[in-house]
This record gives structure tokens, C-alpha cells and sequence, in this order.
């Protein structure tokens, strides 16, 4: 008997040993595993707490005009900018020791182990604030052990790093509040309309319900459900000295407006522009070696509001409501800025932006790039050319083309170039290319800007390669720049989360696409459209639009049966407009034809109402005659239609209007002349 107590006596001394050696053993691995984290954490250094945040777009005057998120709208704010009450709000419902502990609450991790080995999967939360910042930042919401062992390692080594003022704030910008909202700045401008600094205790307490479930909590789907935790939150402040029992009896008595109603997402105001900013700001901040996808950026853009509104106003009034879409966008000669910019008549159905991503036939709109080619070689405004009906050859002669005007008519006799640009003749056009060939005009093309698939045939001369209306504006805003190659742009500056400028928009390109002189003559002969005295088998075409007209403008339209361009500016101010459908059904109505003409005319003149009429600045070497448009010859007495023609001072012509010679000279198909320019009635006399 006795051996068998002395043996059970050894039994259990050796298994106590064994117990023992197991437990130091366990606490030894323990404090080697928890070494090892140290030197892991310190090795690894302090993690990022880059936080994504919504990128703002301002106007040129610095007002905000809209954002752009990466499915988590969010604003950034310092915990200098956000309300105590919200601060303390957190700490006192989710985290109440958040500035006494190390990363972890060891006694609700207990209790949270406890009830999760009971449930035999992950039940329970015991996170602390700064667990659910690193959780926020860098893994999933899913219950599982894996999560929560990486969720701990990160929690370290923030708390190592940072401290609680730091992660404090980092929280508060990464808290979900439902609808789309991210961080207090985002949520308060949402739920309440105002920043987050001026928060007050009630509506504090009430935003703090939402992150505890924002499908179950949200004050505006489940306004019971909400003010009950906010019951609880106000407690747990009262609880832990945060405000007095009065105080919180005060707010949870108040009522709270709420102001969602009145959220417009900030991207309402020209979106078709903000997506052209977007895809700019990529491609500059790449060139920087910077990604756009970092967030937080400011953008200066270049948007004018009152043009954007003005367009606006102009398309709602003038467009049809039977599908038409329209292209419109306006920049500026000297700088290139992009001032407004419509894409099609509504963006909610679709943001296929018609401005930088319709390529159409822009008809007669491509005219005066011809012509600037022209004038390159040697063609002057009074080089006359006979409208008559034509048949073109090309391909060596195996093919003809023979092309009409709008009305079927032709001049029956030699017209000017001024005369053609004004009228929109089509057969001086053609033969204008045949005589100068198509490599000059093609190069002129690429030098304004224009990236058509131009081809060798007759048609090209009437704008058949398809083209956009961007690229078509700014070959119209290098004219109106004095043929400075001046590029398009909707950004004057990027600025990154942390305040630092990136990008400012360069001065001005000086390098030439155009001679000066050629760009001045040319721009004098498109005032030609809206003058009368040009008028012939056909009237000039802007006409329909001069009763509204104020000021000079040098433009030029183009008409497909599909589609409706004018293009033009003053000195100061280029615009340009594409109206026709998306499916290219032709335009047969009169209101379809006549809307790009009428929201042009009204946009320029409301733009510029208020301001004085300005001349185009004439640069040396050109000069200004007043001749006989029909003969090209010096006006006298007895000429009828006389006309102002600019021109290079080696172009001015010799004879006078009643030379019986010029007669005899227009009476045939001639290359010669000298300068011809618009209106016989002068805004500057």
C-alpha cells in the first residue's frame, strides 16, 4: 500500500515538474515572441499614416467648385479643427482609458476572449481606438484571428511612434459615417452643413452614434435608433466627467436639423470640366513623379464661373429638348486657359464629353486654316478664284469630285478671298488646295493644334476629316493669339495634401505656329461673316446673328448634314460650339441649324457685357485699305461695295476700283489682287 502512495507521490512531482517546466518554457517563448515584436516594431519604424482624402477642385478665384474621392469622400482636418465635443464623444463610448493604455484594453480583451471561446468564433470587440485607426488603415472588417493578430502589431506600432493627439485625429479623419462619408469634416459638412469645428454638443453626440453600425444608426434613416445611442453616448460623457448631467440633458432634449437635404456632392458644377481637369492633373502630376491616386490635391483650375454659367443659361435656352447635344468650350487667346466647358446637354445620362471626345466633320469650320496656309503661300484677301461649277480630279485622274454650295449657286464669276471666307464659298476652297497643294495645308493643320486624318482628296478642303472641337478651338485660339502656339489648359496650379505647390501653370508659349501678319489678316477676314456688304448668291453667313452683335468678332461657322460648328472670338475671349446628335441623324429642323449660332452670339455678348468693344491689335507690316469688294480695286465714288480690308503692305493695291483693266481682269478665273478686309461699317471709325 505504501508503494503505491509513493509511487502516485512521484507521479504527480513529475508531472508538476513537467507543468512547471511547460509554464516557464511558455513564458520564456512568450518573452523571446514579445523581443522578437519589439526589435520587429522598432526595425520596422513608424507605419504611414497617410490617410486617402478627396482631392478639391477651385475655381480661378479659389472657390471650391466640386471634389473627386476614391469611393471614400473625405476631407482632412486637424484635430485643431474638429470639435472637443466630438473628441471627447469618441473616447468616452468607444475607448474611455484611450490616453492611459499602450494600444490595448487587456481587461475587455478578456472578456472578449472569454465570450468568443464560449461562441467558438469571433463574437466580441474589445478594440481601442487606435486598434480601430490601424484597422482602418490598413486591413478588413472581417471577424477573424488572423485580423486581429495583425490589428494588434499595427496598434503597437502606432502607440511606439505616434502620439494619442496623432492618432486621435488619424481616427477622426478615417471613421465611417455612412453615406459615403469618411472622417467628421465630410460627415458634419454632410449631416449638418457646417465644418466640423462648430459642432455643437447635440449634434456631436448624435454624429458620434452613426460609425457604431451607419446602417442601423444613421439620424436620417433611423432617427429613434440614433437618438438611442446618442442616450448612451451622453451618459458615458456624464460618466467620465466630460460635461455635466445638465449639459447633456440639454442636448439630448434639443433638436438637431439636419441638413443633408441641401448636399449637392460637390460635383454638380461643370462636371464635363472637371473630368478634362482630372485627366489633365494625371498626366502633369506624372511628369512630376507624383500619382494622382495619392489624393488630398487642391486644384486651381481655370474655370470662370460666370462663363460656365452664361454657357449654361445659353444651352438651356437654345437646345432643342428632343436629343440634340451640343459641345461648347471657351478659352483665352493669351494664356490658354479654359474659362467653360460643356460636354453634352445632360452628364447624369451621359458624361461622354462632346468637347475632347467627339470627333465630327467640322464642315466649313476648317476654312480658315486652309486660308492660313494659303496666305503662307502667297494668297492675299483680294487673290481672286472663279465660283462656278467644277469638276475636280484626283487620283492620278481616276476619280472626280464635284462639289455644291449650301444653296446650289455659285458666283458665276472670279470672288476674292475675303469675299469666299465670308460666304463660305465651297468651290474657291477646293481650289485654293489644289493650287497650294496639301502638305502645306496639312502642316498648317498639325501647327494649330489639329490631329485630323487629313487625306489627299478634294472634299478635305470642306472639312470632311473628323476632328474635335477642342482641337478645332485651339487652332482658333492660336489665330486669335497673334499665331503663338499657345496650348489649351484647365489648371493654373496643384497643390498636395500637405500645402506644398507641385504644378503652376508656365507663362505663355512664345514659339510662332502662324506669322503675325498672316494671323492678323486672317482674323480680319473672318469678321467678314457678319458683314452684308460680302453678300452675293448667297448671304454672308453669320448675318442671322448681327443684330445681337456689339463688338468684333472674327469666327467662322461650318454645316455638315449632321452637324452645326461655329468657332470665333474677340481679342480677348475664344469660343466655340458642336451641335448635332449622337447617333449623326441629320439635322432638318430650323431650331436643330440655327441653335449653335444663337447660344454663340448670346454667350459672347454676355460674357463680355459691361466691358468696352476692343479692337484685334494690328502688328507692323500690315495696313488697312478701303477697296471695292467686288473689283479689289482702291474705293472711289461710283464703287458701291466698299470695304476696310487688312492686309500685308506689299499686298495694298495699285488701281483704283474704276480701272477698266480690273474689269477685264475679274471677268476670268485670276490668282492676284491686293487686300480686302470686312465690314463697311466700322465699330472703330
Amino acid at each position: 500500500m505504501k508503494r503505491a502512495q509513493v509511487k502516485r507521490r512521484r507521479k504527480r512531482k513529475r508531472l508538476a515538474r513537467r507543468l512547471l517546466l511547460f509554464s516557464v518554457s511558455l513564458t520564456v517563448a512568450g518573452l523571446i515572441m514579445y523581443g522578437a515584436l519589439l526589435l520587429y516594431i522598432r526595425a520596422a519604424g513608424p507605419p504611414e499614416l497617410d490617410v486617402p482624402t478627396a482631392t478639391v477642385f477651385l475655381d480661378r478665384n479659389g472657390h471650391p467648385i466640386g471634389d473627386r474621392h476614391s469611393g471614400e469622400r473625405r476631407y482632412p482636418a486637424s484635430l485643431g479643427d474638429i470639435s472637443p465635443f466630438l473628441q471627447d464623444a469618441f473616447v468616452a463610448v468607444e475607448d474611455k482609458d484611450f490616453r492611459k493604455h499602450k494600444g490595448f484594453d487587456y481587461s475587455r480583451i478578456a472578456a472578449a476572449v472569454l465570450k468568443d471561446a464560449k461562441a467558438f468564433r469571433k463574437v466580441e470587440g474589445a478594440s481601442t481606438i487606435t486598434q480601430q485607426f490601424a484597422r482602418n488603415l490598413y486591413l478588413s472588417h472581417h471577424k477573424t484571428w488572423t485580423r486581429k493578430i495583425n490589428e494588434a502589431i499595427y496598434a503597437r506600432r502606432i502607440e511606439t511612434f505616434y502620439d494619442k493627439d496623432t492618432i486621435l485625429e488619424g481616427y477622426l479623419n478615417t471613421v465611417y459615417f455612412g453615406h459615403g462619408m469618411y472622417g467628421a469634416e465630410a460627415a458634419s459638412r454632410f449631416y449638418f452643413g457646417k465644418e466640423a469645428d462648430e459642432l455643437t454638443l447635440a449634434e456631436a453626440s448624435l454624429l458620434a452614434a452613426v460609425p457604431k453600425g451607419p446602417s442601423v444608426y444613421s439620424p436620417i434613416d433611423h432617427p429613434e435608433a440614433a437618438r438611442g445611442r446618442q442616450k448612451i453616448i451622453l451618459d458615458a460623457m456624464v460618466n467620465q466627467g466630460f460635461v455635466t448631467r445638465e449639459q447633456a440633458d440639454h442636448a439630448l432634449a434639443g433638436r438637431v436639423a439636419l441638413k443633408h437635404g441641401e448636399w449637392d456632392g460637390a460635383e454638380k458644377s461643370a462636371p464635363y470640366f472637371l473630368d478634362e481637369v482630372w485627366r489633365e492633373a494625371e498626366r502633369i502630376l506624372k511628369k512630376e513623379g507624383r500619382a494622382i491616386a495619392e489624393g488630398g490635391w487642391t486644384i486651381r483650375t481655370t474655370l470662370d464661373p460666370h462663363h460656365q454659367q452664361t454657357a449654361e443659361a445659353a444651352a438651356e435656352r437654345w437646345l432643342p429638348d428632343n436629343g440634340l447635344q451640343v459641345g461648347f468650350i471657351s478659352m483665352e487667346p493669351e494664356t490658354g486657359e479654359i474659362t467653360s466647358m460643356i460636354g453634352g446637354h445632360d452628364y447624369a445620362e451621359s458624361p461622354f464629353n462632346r468637347v475632347t471626345q467627339a470627333e465630327r466633320q467640322s464642315g466649313s469650320a476648317m476654312k480658315p486654316v486652309l486660308y492660313a496656309a494659303a496666305l503662307e503661300e502667297g494668297f492675299n484677301p483680294l487673290t481672286f478664284l472663279k465660283s462656278e461649277p467644277t469638276v475636280f480630279t484626283y487620283d492620278d485622274g481616276r476619280q472626280s469630285y464635284e462639289p455644291q454650295n449650301v444653296n446650289g449657286k455659285f458666283a458665276e464669276r472670279p470672288i476674292s478671298l475675303a469675299q469666299a471666307l465670308a460666304i463660305s464659298d465651297n468651290i474657291y476652297a477646293v481650289k485654293t488646295i489644289e493650287e497650294i497643294g496639301y502638305k502645306p495645308f496639312k502642316d498648317m493643320a498639325e501647327r494649330l493644334g489639329i490631329t485630323g486624318n487629313f487625306t489627299d482628296t478634294p472634299a478635305t478642303a470642306l472639312g470632311t476629316a473628323e476632328v474635335t472641337l477642342y482641337e478645332m478651338t485651339g487652332a482658333y485660339n492660336r489665330i486669335a493669339a497673334g499665331g503663338q502656339r499657345i496650348k489649351p489648359t484647365t489648371i493654373q496650379s496643384i497643390t498636395d495634401a500637405a500645402g506644398k505647390t507641385v504644378y503652376r501653370r508656365p507663362d505663355g508659349e512664345t514659339r510662332q505656329a502662324l506669322d503675325p501678319a498672316d494671323a492678323y489678316v486672317l482674323t480680319e477676314m473672318m469678321t467678314g461673316m457678319f458683314d452684308p456688304v460680302f453678300s452675293d448668291y448667297t448671304p454672308a453667313t453669320g448675318l442671322s446673328m448681327r443684330p445681337r452683335q456689339t463688338r468684333p468678332y472674327a469666327a467662322k461657322s461650318g454645316t455638315t448634314l449632321s452637324d452645326q460648328y461655329l468657332i470665333g472670338y474677340s481679342p480677348t475671349l475664344t469660343s466655340g460650339i458642336w451641335a448635332g446628335f449622337d447617333e449623326g441623324r441629320q439635322l432638318t429642323e430650323n431650331s436643330d441649324k440655327m441653335a449653335a449660332k444663337k447660344m454663340w452670339i448670346e454667350f459672347m455678348e454676355d460674357v463680355h457685357s459691361g466691358t468696352p468693344p476692343e479692337a484685334f491689335k494690328k502688328p507692323d507690316g500690315v495696313t488697312g485699305v478701303i477697296v471695292d469688294v467686288e473689283t479689289g480695286g482702291l474705293a472711289v465714288d461710283g464703287c458701291g461695295k466698299q470695304r476696310l480690308i487688312y492686309m500685308k503692305e506689299r499686298d495694298v493695291p495699285k488701281k483704283l476700283c474704276t480701272d477698266p483693266s480690273l474689269r477685264m481682269d475679274r471677268s476670268s478665273d485670276t490668282k492676284e489682287g491686293g487686300p480686302v478686309r470686312l465690314f463697311p461699317f466700322s465699330f472703330f471709325e
